[in-house]
């Protein structure tokens, strides 16, 4: 080949590497160098600094009263808003797996995200006329139940009126699916200031549906005006319409995409253009508040697979997606932009996946499909991000997210509990709370202290703490066991990457150890219900380290894993989990030995948390 012709080949290639670079910067893309590594449940990912995981309900069939009152555990795909100072959180539940009949639709609310009430049915059991059948179905429905599916749960109009919404869909067998468009149709009641509830009402029917042949009015024979002028508003949004594309009638005229676009979320930009996000990472930019759409791609950079991804513009005016940046559920992860556009970091959320203890179809590990507040749905007094999502499709958990989004501790730690301000003592802490694992702050013997309350056999309460990256190290903390014939505590030093170098653990034998190797090695025996003093001394370049508790040296050894540097110490009552990894079976078709009871309660006070070079 001649010279002249593998120079115009090698210009035409660097002009079209040039072009899709040109494209890249006009939608969204991620920029970033950060991977996630999917052997990790945190990726390697570094933890964005204060994040609290939060559960909102433990799902529990054999005692249901602890949970939603019904046993049922299958529970997913939650929604949130905030309106009238309250936390709202719609969630989908069936009694055993995905799609597999009775559905119904739950909320729960809360003050504070923190303390959340009992689940209540906002959408109920929707019975299925017998002898109903669908196109190219040979099954035909008997004494079947709707199966829920939405993509949107909440609708705030311009007049404040607050509304909530559902989607009954029919499954007729295993296989068949909700979102088809061959459902029953999308309802819709109110929610008043005082917490209760309008009737419910059919807002759009699926196609051979209609007020004659379902058991709720449609929205226009309402009474109420206001709530009519609120659906028609609703009506007349494309950004809200095109979450129903999956559900509603094939080619219906107010989807403006009615491809397989699936589970819209959104934000605008300061030009008052849209970004739209899809799963599998596609995106799309709207000049006309989502009348039309530039033809949605896949979004340069991002790693997501069939899952949701959520985008926002922040409290301080930059941008955040929220997602899975991998092929599997796992870990949560957020990625910041400037403007909108250009993502340039991806830092973990929560890295955990406890225990599935109730197997069932389509029931993947992991926290996922995560929701935001969206735009119109309110704005938390805190300027945090609060996202939710399932974990394990099982349990309900929120996420709240400080703004401006960091990733490193700017100072040294000098936490005395008891002196700091009330309310922000944890606001440099990054906590995972389980409901019978609870993380936080409470009064012990009249000193306020970090608390870690563990109840329960599948999982554990954890709390982290940044510090400046480090070489070299001392920490000190103060804690309290609850006793030492049960329970366990461990401590340990970790880098960047969440890569624990040495673990101190208050053992159930009553024994102080620390891991050497393979072996622990004894350090002391402690007591229940008496402070201890402990300070580490390490350093990464001979991986050494010394533990003296109340100042005495009480042992020595050398981190169990080499790392470059050190940035957060982690408090954990419960052992490191690496079940699922990528190789294990997708479902789940078995349940875990338990008796739905919580296991003996385990507590640990930390009165104070120091460190310095």
């Amino acid at each position: 080949m001649k010279y002249s012709t593998i120079y115009k080949i090698g210009l035409i290639c660097l002009l079209g590497v040039g072009q899709v670079f040109s494209l890249a910067q006009n939608q969204v893309h991620y920029s970033g160098k950060t991977l996630n590594n999917p052997d990790y449940h945190h990726g390697q990912l570094s933890p964005a600094l204060g994040v609290h995981n939060v559960q909102v309900m433990r799902a529990n069939r054999e005692f249901p009263g602890l949970a939603d009152g019904f046993g049922w555990t299958y529970n997913h795909a939650p929604m949130l808003a905030y309106w009238n100072n309250v936390f709202y959180l719609e969630y989908l539940s069936d009694s055993v797996g995905e799609h597999v009949p009775p559905g119904q639709t739950l909320l729960v609310t809360s003050k504070d995200g923190y303390s959340w009430v009992k689940p209540m049915v906002v959408f109920p059991k929707y019975k299925v006329p017998d002898g109903t059948t669908q196109e190219g179905e040979t099954a035909v429905a008997k004494d079947l139940y709707a199966v829920m599916h939405q993509r949107i749960g909440f609708y705030t109009t311009d007049d404040q009126r607050f509304l909530i919404l559902g989607y009954y869909g029919i499954c007729l067998n295993p296989k068949d699916g909700p979102n088809d468009g061959n459902g029953i149709g999308r309802v819709a009641r109110e929610i008043f200031k005082d917490g209760s509830f309008g009737p419910i009402y059919f807002i759009l029917y699926n196609h051979s549906w209609n007020e004659k042949n379902t058991d709720y009015p449609f929205f226009a024979k309402s009474k109420d005006k206001g709530f009519v002028k609120a659906c028609n508003q609703l009506l007349a949004d494309p950004l809200q319409t095109q979450q129903w594309n999956e559900e509603s009638d094939r080619n219906d005229p107010l989807i403006s995409l009615n491809d397989n676009y699936k589970a819209l979320s959104y934000y605008h930009l300061p030009d008052g253009s849209v970004v739209g996000l899809w799963k599998n990472a596609l995106t799309a930019i709207s000049n006309n508040e989502g009348k039309t759409w530039s033809v949605p791609q896949r979004a340069p950079g991002f790693v997501n697979s069939n899952a949701k991804i959520w985008g926002q513009r922040t409290s301080d005016g930059h941008y955040a997606t929220v997602y899975n940046p991998s092929d599997f559920r796992w870990p949560l992860a957020i990625s910041v932009s400037d403007d909108g556009l250009d993502y340039k970091n991806l830092l973990l959320v929560n890295g955990e996946i406890p225990t599935m203890r109730y197997g069932g179809s389509y029931k993947s590990y992991g926290p996922q499909y995560v929701r935001g507040i969206q735009e119109r749905d309110g704005k938390p007094a805190d300027g945090k991000m609060w996202v939710t999502y399932s974990m394990n499709k099982e349990d309900i958990w929120i996420s709240s997210i400080p703004v401006p989004v960091k990733s490193i501790a700017e100072s040294q730690v000098q936490d005395v509990f008891n002196e700091l301000p009330e309310g922000k003592e944890l606001d440099n802490w990054n906590i995972y709370s389980p409901v019978w694992a609870k993380v936080g702050v409470e009064k012990h013997l009249g000193q306020k202290c970090l608390s870690l309350q563990d109840k329960d056999e599948f999982d554990f309460a954890m709390a982290t703490r940044l510090f400046p990256l480090s070489e070299k190290i001392k920490v000190e903390f103060t804690v309290e066991p609850g006793q030492n014939d049960h329970g366990t505590l461990f401590v340990e030093l970790q880098n960047e990457k969440n890569t624990a170098a040495l673990r101190l653990i208050f053992d159930a034998d009553g024994k102080l150890k620390t891991k050497a190797g393979y072996r622990p090695k004894n350090l002391l025996n402690y007591q229940a219900n008496r402070k201890y003093n402990v300070r580490i001394e390490a350093q990464t370049s001979n991986r050494y380290f010394e533990v003296f508790v109340d100042d005495k040296n009480v042992g020595n050894g050398l981190f169990f894993a080499p790392v470059a540097s050190l940035q957060q110490i982690v408090f954990r009552t419960g052992e490191i989990r690496r079940f699922p990894n990528v190789d294990t079976p997708t479902d789940q078709d078995f349940d875990v030995k338990q008796d739905g009871k919580q296991a003996q309660e385990a507590n640990y006070w930390i009165s104070s948390v120091k460190t310095w070079n």
